[in-house]
């Protein structure tokens, strides 16, 4: 299966996948400050945001409950931190899913800055 992320198109807006017959859509929105993840076209979850000079700092990350347990909450985080890195932003993980994620995913600790307890 691809990945939801491409590295030669680091900073698009967005990706695509087809995940068997539901098409995955993870798309980036400076102007509404979150990722959008539909399947099928429909919203199944949402990464929110806030950008600051050379960081974005992720606050809250949900995914519906009829599409938990198919694993688009590890899709959608590995794009959002891929795009941030893809993009040279440090990583401020305020939110607590994208924080479990990285502590279990130690290839972005370059990358992040995480925040004051």
């Amino acid at each position: 299966m691809a990945s939801a992320f491409d590295p030669q198109h680091a900073g698009d807006p967005g990706a695509t996948e087809h995940d068997g017959a539901a098409e995955v859509d993870i798309v980036r929105s400076d102007e509404r400050q979150r990722y959008d993840l539909t399947v099928g076209g429909r919203r199944a979850g949402v990464s929110q945001f806030r950008l600051e000079p050379g960081t974005i700092v992720f606050t809250h990350t949900i995914v519906r409950p009829e599409f938990e347990g198919m694993g688009l909450g590890s899709r959608l985080a590995k794009f959002v931190l891929d795009d941030a890195v893809a993009r040279g932003e440090r990583i401020v993980p305020e939110c607590p899913f994208i924080a479990a994620y990285l502590r279990r995913h130690p290839e972005y600790e370059a990358s992040v800055d995480w925040p004051a307890a």
